[in-house]
């Protein structure tokens, strides 16, 4: 079942959530009854970059061996189809968002 709380559970009942989130399950928190974050455990996080960053690792060599510079698609990347999807609509966002700040 989708566990969402508002922001203050985090810190008034904080056993539960470490419960749920040990559990497997993320917990999306609120704020002012908005989305504001999601509580993951490292295992639940790690299990949706591991891959990413095994695919952006690959494109660093790649970058370096060469000053040859390619789109995704060109690239032959092992993880393009599998990936692809993820990287448009999670990874992306993300990398224009640090390059920002």
């Amino acid at each position: 079942m989708l566990q969402i709380r508002p922001v203050s559970d985090l810190r008034n009942k904080f056993p539960d959530i470490e419960k749920i989130v040990n559990a497997g399950e993320p917990v999306y928190l609120t704020k002012s009854g908005y989305g504001a974050m999601v509580v993951l455990s490292l295992e639940e996080y790690s299990k949706l970059t591991d891959g990413v960053e095994t695919a952006l690792d690959m494109a660093d060599r790649l970058a370096a061996e060469s000053s040859t510079r390619m789109s995704h698609i060109q690239s032959n990347c092992p993880y393009h189809n599998k990936y692809s999807f993820l990287f448009w609509w999670q990874v992306l966002p993300i990398l224009l968002q640090t390059a920002l700040i």
